[in-house]
């Protein structure tokens, strides 16, 4: 075992995740594909190995340091992008219904190619926006647990996820820098989206030492039928 798996290893462990050799067998192909098709595509701006298992694997895993993930069922991974954080979630807990959904299909199919070379199954892969897909009534108010990785406001991804909750669901959206400006601006997203906060929690991440915060959102009730409101529109004009 070289030094970053040995790394990444200790660390998870640290958080009681054991992994098996098929696991970090399966971070390593997903590494090599990430990087492989990152040459064609813009997937990601990280591509040094130990980086790449800093910055998206373990930062994607951390997500089970807050949310017991054996207990839940099915995860939505919304504007997953390369993958993340869905994508190690799944092979760190095979038993997670995952849908992910992407508005480009060139990402979509390389997180098929993915789980093909990984042989992950129970991964549902939608290209489509957050907006049109909330709208069907098989995603709508059906997910256990909800994430987004991403660089918009809160007050914008509440209404992108949060019909994707389902009642007594979380909502977790990973953030970076301090997030109590976002928290403020979000006060009206969470009562018209019938949501609650739970809780914030921050750490930094190990080596670079750099912050991240967890925001997790409570949903209270199902979805009003008015939202999300059509493409386009809550960015315009998002609920603050």
């Amino acid at each position: 075992m070289d030094n970053t798996t040995a790394q990444f290893t200790a660390l998870l462990k640290e958080h009681g995740l054991q992994l098996s050799m098929k696991q970090l067998e399966q971070f390593e192909l997903y590494f090599q594909e990430l990087i492989s098709w990152n040459e064609k595509m813009n997937l990601t701006g990280i591509t040094e190995r130990s980086q790449v298992y800093t910055k998206h694997f373990y930062d994607s895993l951390s997500l089970a340091f807050y949310i017991n993930m054996d207990e839940t069922k099915s995860l939505a991974d919304i504007g997953s992008g390369a993958g993340f954080p869905g994508i190690p979630l799944k092979i760190c807990f095979p038993h997670l219904k995952l849908t992910i959904v992407d508005s480009l299909s060139k990402r979509i199919s390389f997180l098929q190619h993915v789980c093909d070379t990984l042989g992950l199954t129970g991964v549902q892969l939608i290209h489509g926006r957050a907006e049109d897909v909330a709208r069907q009534f098989v995603h709508r108010d059906a997910y256990d647990v909800v994430t987004a990785r991403a660089v918009a406001r809160l007050s914008l991804l509440n209404e992108f996820c949060l019909p994707f909750t389902k009642k007594d669901g979380i909502f977790a959206a990973m953030k970076g820098s301090d997030p109590t400006e976002e928290l403020a601006e979000a006060k009206r997203s969470f009562k018209e989206l019938r949501a609650e906060l739970h809780k914030v929690e921050s750490f930094s991440l190990p080596v670079e030492e750099s912050s991240r915060h967890l925001i997790l959102v409570r949903k209270t009730g199902a979805t009003p039928s008015k939202y999300p409101r059509k493409p386009g529109v809550p960015a315009k004009s998002p609920l603050i």
